[in-house]
């Protein structure tokens, strides 16, 4: 039977296999790895098919429009689904989707029936089902494996992606050219099982429920609230927007460069993303001795001062052997840099919102390359390929140098995100209906005048936590009627949500912020709760 990995699995925290010591996170990694190749299958196939239609350049570069801009629309809207519903149950139907228009896609090669159109659409709607599972995949990674083993975790799923993008389309190629691209999308088809097996057989312990669902748009407007009072989460998010949209240069020039620069065949081009793979892989390799030297600021630094040196050496050497060594360090620099953001992510989130904020990253992640993509597109059709890789170069030196401003925070797995619902329940003679409200929460602290300074910096890290929390509002007043006096305020949109707030958002790192307070102050804390009424 399958089970969750459990304190005792997590023995070599800083290995980079020690996650597959979790029998499901092994299963999944395995299955995950038979979907990734199944899934570039696919897009070889799909280009094959199309490039004897009438406007081929056209239609071909629809292809990765129709897989990637599912995840740009629904990418927000599928976080706020897995953080509201069993992420298990959402993965499972989703996955039996993507399995079902596969095998539609292959029956209608077959038979003859994939007209351009047709091929677009279906492609288009396992994008779709790509995108409800990218937040839903990244959310259940804690649930499988020790908190110190996140990072490794994520190299190995950087891995499973990189080498899936090498050995995939190679694959392909020989099965298109021996016997067309049907035999291909049935393979993509058949894939998917496993992933649907793994997860049938996966007991995730069932969570109890004492508040009701939120609604989608609340839910929504939480995980917003939280990450603008995440400082950390937001510098994240930044550095990867600054390292993501120069580094998508390489990958969106790198057929020009083969073609034009070094005179190379697809085959030739196919070595060079080979490459690229294989740096990643000897990244994820080698990420345990390079988490023990390195903090994750020197980490993406290393990333993209690597990643700009392999966009300048490749824009300006002649010599395949030298652009092929280049590109293998840039393959080890993009998991790096991909491992650190996502593992730092992870390990900033909660579980109740982890999933809305996944969500983002991964609009970030995607929608850097995509966009970045179309932009060093347009400057090369300017400037010339060589001449936008050097200038994204340039951008990607610049990257390195932010790490002087923006550096990000470290020792992440002492972080304790643990559910902590510490806060005494409100004693009401009036029970608000779960929609009512706002409700604004008054707290009274009595501060002695030596503490006041010390006191006043402490709530700066309980009002972010108010906020990241629920509050709408948060400010801290003084009591100019009483002497040593301070009120905090904050407003909740509704009764369910500041119960949510005290049953399931709290975290014992929240509850650590809140006894450093306690330092300051004098005798008990007096909490009053309003709730508006009557026309506003």
């Amino acid at each position: 039977m399958l089970c969750r990995v459990t304190a005792a699995d997590a023995t070599t925290p800083l290995s980079t296999w020690a996650p597959l010591r979790s029998r499901v996170y092994r299963s999944l990694w395995i299955a995950q790895l038979v979907s990734n190749l199944g899934t570039w299958m696919q897009t070889v196939g799909a280009q094959w098919i199309l490039v004897d239609e009438p406007n081929a350049a056209a239609l071909v570069s629809f292809v990765q429009t129709a897989i990637t801009l599912p995840v740009m629309l629904l990418a927000i809207p599928s976080g706020v689904i897995a953080d509201l519903v069993d992420r298990r149950r959402l993965l499972l139907g989703a996955q039996s989707t993507m399995a079902v228009l596969a095998a539609v896609l292959a029956i209608t090669t077959a038979t003859g029936h994939t007209s351009p159109g047709v091929l677009l659409t279906l492609l288009f709607l396992i994008g779709c089902g790509q995108a409800l599972t990218g937040p839903a995949w990244q959310a259940i990674q804690p649930e499988l494996v020790a908190r110190e083993q996140i990072p490794a975790a994520s190299a190995l799923g950087s891995m499973n992606i990189n080498i899936g993008r090498a050995v995939g389309p190679a694959v392909a190629g020989v099965l298109v050219s021996l016997s067309g691209p049907t035999l291909v999308f049935a393979l993509n088809a058949v894939s998917f099982v496993g992933i649907v097996v793994v997860l049938a057989f996966w007991q995730r312990p069932a969570t109890a429920r004492k508040l009701p669902t939120e609604r989608p748009l609340a839910a929504l407007q939480a995980g917003t609230r939280f990450i603008r009072a995440a400082p950390a989460i937001r510098r994240v998010l930044l550095r990867s927007i600054l390292f993501i949209a120069p580094a998508s240069a390489l990958w969106a020039l790198l057929p020009v460069i083969a073609r034009e620069e070094l005179g190379l065949s697809s085959s030739g081009y196919g070595l060079m993303l080979g490459a690229l793979g294989i740096g990643a892989v000897l990244g994820a390799l080698g990420l345990s001795r390079i988490r023990a030297w390195l903090t994750p600021t020197q980490r993406l630094t290393a990333a993209a001062v690597l990643f700009g040196l392999a966009s300048a050496g490749t824009a300006l050497l002649g010599s395949l052997p030298l652009v092929l060594a280049l590109l293998v360090g840039a393959g080890l620099a993009w998991l790096l840099a991909m491992s650190t953001m996502n593992a730092t992510m992870q390990l900033l989130l909660p579980a109740w919102v982890r999933a809305r904020g996944l969500s983002v990253y991964l609009l970030v992640f995607m929608g850097g390359q995509a966009i970045g993509s179309l932009l060093w597109g347009l400057v090369a059709h300017e400037l010339g390929a060589v001449a936008a890789l050097l200038i994204a170069a340039g951008l990607l030196a610049c990257s390195a140098l932010t790490s002087v401003w923006l550096p990000i925070r470290h020792n992440l797995e002492d972080l304790d995100l643990t559910p902590s619902a510490y806060w005494a329940e409100p004693e009401l003679v009036v029970s608000p209906e779960p929609e009512d409200g706002p409700v604004m929460v008054l707290r009274t602290y009595d501060v002695p005048a030596e503490n006041v300074d010390d006191f006043m910096a402490a709530m700066v890290f309980v009002g972010r936590s108010r906020q990241r929390t629920g509050a709408m509002e948060w400010r801290l007043y003084r009591d100019v009627g009483v002497l040593d006096r301070y009120v905090e305020a904050f407003v909740v949109r509704s009764w369910a949500e500041h119960m949510h707030q005290h049953q399931v958002r709290l975290t014992t790192a929240d509850q650590l912020r809140e006894k450093e307070v306690t330092r300051y102050t004098l005798g008990e804390d007096r909490i009053t709760h309003l709730v508006a009424v009557g026309p506003r």
